[in-house]
């Protein structure tokens, strides 16, 4: 399948999250490969959003947010785990999805040694839990997804799944908007652990 491009990036970030789900997620560390398959995403945009970390304009955690797209942005949240987003809209616009859940696909057995003795079902339906899975953290904060010589993370096209939008979790402001998106039930791969 085909890397996705910078211009699927460049655009409005709720498009983008919506159109996350069912992309593949490519990680490849020590030589080994592993694929998931997107189940569950976030929107967040920047001064008209309140739960954005860019409601309030630039600083030095947030500076990616502001473009250009195709960037990760991984931060690490309460003192407990990563999470990772990836930046959306033209250069200088605010935005990112955060990547909430996804599918092993392949590499289950290195999956698995990132998230010893958790049930299949459970390896990646949080955010961080799926940075877990997949060996993702700061060092990987700023990574260009769109380069074609970093083969560390990439995203492919894959299949457009039915998804569902439903409002945000785990925040405290902007929880109205149904900024939150995932695989609908009823296929047979696993829909987002939010809709079982």
């Amino acid at each position: 399948m085909a890397r996705l491009q910078r211009d699927f990036f460049e655009r409005d970030t709720v498009e983008v999250a919506q159109a996350l789900i069912g992309c593949k997620l490519i990680r490849r560390q020590d030589g080994i490969e592993a694929e998931a398959v997107i189940v569950e995403t976030e929107a967040y945009k920047g001064s008209g959003d309140p739960a954005s970390h860019a409601a309030r304009g630039v600083t030095p955690r947030n500076r990616l947010m502001f473009g250009p797209p195709g960037i990760l942005y991984v931060y690490f949240s309460y003192g407990m785990h990563h999470c990772m987003n990836i930046v959306t809209e033209p250069d200088g616009v605010p935005g990112a999805v955060l990547l909430r859940a996804a599918v092993p696909v392949s590499g289950l057995e290195w999956i698995r040694s990132n998230r010893p003795r958790i049930p299949e079902a459970r390896l990646m339906d949080g955010p961080g839990k799926l940075t877990q899975a997949l060996a993702v953290d700061l060092a990987l904060n700023g990574f260009d997804v769109c380069d074609p010589s970093r083969t560390e993370l990439r995203l492919e096209a894959g299949e457009a799944l039915p998804f569902q939008a439903t409002t945000r979790i785990g925040i405290s402001k902007g929880k109205e908007l149904p900024w939150r998106f995932a695989a609908a039930p009823g296929r047979t791969m696993p829909p987002s652990p939010g809709f079982r």
